[in-house]
């Protein structure tokens, strides 16, 4: 009687933090939008951007879609917005179309979103207890996670202004410089999120061995100073250093995305402004061919998806942390939800085991690993989310400091084609 009236009252908890990210999700997608209008809305048509005003209607219909709508048959009810299905439904909508579909104006889609959401909260107030609507809360906080992400690189990817320039890059710890390679031994580990440890996405279950042979990886991601020193010694211009692809990829490019040199200066594009390069920031806005490259020309190497979370949850004794510095869920020690990249320097309170600064947080950090299902891996109800793209995208980790905590952990999975750089993307090297 006892353990089921604690089983309830932890579900009861779990119902009011997860009102809470409800509203905290929402506020942050407003804070990143609520300034666009016009043209701004919809914005020239790309193929690694949605329109604005589409997306904004997509997040509210796929929380309708997973907390309202299932009926105890499996089909659906009515949406509260005539015809959503046809605009909003991503696995169904090609992505060109978007840009054409007869959307509800920004009033009415920004109603839709208010009304979803207050029907989400109440019926969370009325089953504090059903677990099932509590994973696809859960499912919807993460979803408009990703896509509040994702505006920021549509405002970067246009040129838009800092959605958060008014706030300052807070002030945060410098330690001594993260310096070398961490040494981790060989041996069998666990890869994966652990059972009963709390939501995670299909691509994530579950925990599994994985041998590996011994390896070293760089304790702090590669710096616009080291990647500036590739770019000047013609990293762009010698084909030794590309795969076919990357060079193919690559283009007429003979810098970085957003990198310009003006009388001597190098300067990148951040949003909308032009501001000097910061030699100790991680290198960012590269895709997977120019870290391929670069590691090329260094005698180094991407790590393995593996060998990134041995690194990143490795503890002295054998076990296996949830995040690099331990297991407690602590913004403090990682640049997370933030206003921009911060020196690779900063956060050594974050640090691994064995010395690794910032693999959660600041940048995304590209692997080698093709994005590929885990041993026995079932898809969750949102069939979309993993198994259309197994195959033929490449795997990052760790978080950028656009991604809140409550999203990542040292088994978090994200994937993108490996030409993507317009995401918060960088890397970090092995001993080749």
């Amino acid at each position: 009687m006892f353990g089921a009236l604690q089983a309830m009252s932890s579900l009861r908890e779990n119902s009011r933090t997860l009102s809470d990210q409800l509203r905290d999700a929402r506020r942050r997608t407003q804070s990143l939008t609520g300034d666009l209008r016009g043209e701004q809305l919809f914005g020239p048509r790309r193929a690694i951007v949605n329109p604005v005003l589409w997306e904004l209607g997509h997040v509210a219909w796929f929380q309708e879609r997973w907390c309202l709508r299932p009926r105890p048959d499996e089909s659906l009810a009515e949406s509260l917005l005539e015809g959503s299905d046809g605009l909003y439904d991503s696995a169904r909508v090609p992505h060109d179309v978007r840009w054409e579909l007869p959307l509800p104006g920004l009033p009415g889609t920004l109603d839709y979103q208010e009304r979803v959401l207050e029907r989400v909260l109440a019926r969370l107030e009325r089953e504090p207890d059903d677990p099932w609507l509590a994973y696809f809360v859960q499912l919807v906080i993460f979803h408009e996670d990703m896509h509040a992400e994702a505006f920021h690189y549509t405002r970067q990817t246009h040129g838009y202004a800092d959605p958060l320039g008014a706030e300052a890059r807070p002030a945060v710890p410098k330690g001594a410089a993260a310096q070398g390679d961490a040494e981790v031994p060989g041996g069998t580990y666990l890869i994966g999120a652990s059972r009963n440890s709390g939501f995670h996405f299909d691509n994530e279950k579950w925990a599994h061995p994985v041998t590996v042979a011994p390896f070293q990886i760089a304790r702090a991601p590669v710096t616009n100073r080291e990647f500036l020193e590739f770019v000047r010694e013609g990293g762009y211009r010698r084909r030794e250093w590309w795969s076919r692809d990357g060079w193919e990829c690559k283009g007429e490019a003979s810098v970085p995305r957003y990198w310009n040199e003006r009388d001597g200066q190098w300067l990148e594009r951040r949003f909308s402004e032009w501001v000097s390069l910061e030699p100790d920031l991680p290198v960012m806005h590269v895709d997977w061919h120019e870290a391929n490259a670069y590691c090329r020309y260094a005698g180094r190497r991407l790590p393995s998806e593996a060998e990134w979370e041995i690194a990143a949850s490795l503890e002295g004794a054998g076990g296996k942390r949830r995040f690099p510095w331990g297991d407690s869920s602590d913004r403090g020690r990682a640049n997370l939800t933030g206003v921009g990249r911060v020196p690779v320097d900063r956060f050594p309170s974050g640090d691994s085991f064995g010395g690794c600064r910032q693999m959660i947080g600041n940048v995304w950090e590209w692997t080698s690993s093709v994005f590929a299902p885990y041993p026995g891996f079932v898809a969750d109800p949102y069939v979309e989310y993993s198994e259309p793209w197994f195959g033929t995208h490449k795997v990052l980790r760790g978080g950028s400091f656009a991604t809140p905590l409550r999203l990542i952990a040292n088994s978090w999975r994200n994937f993108y084609q490996p030409h993507r750089g317009d995401i918060f993307a960088g890397f970090r090297t092995c001993a080749a």
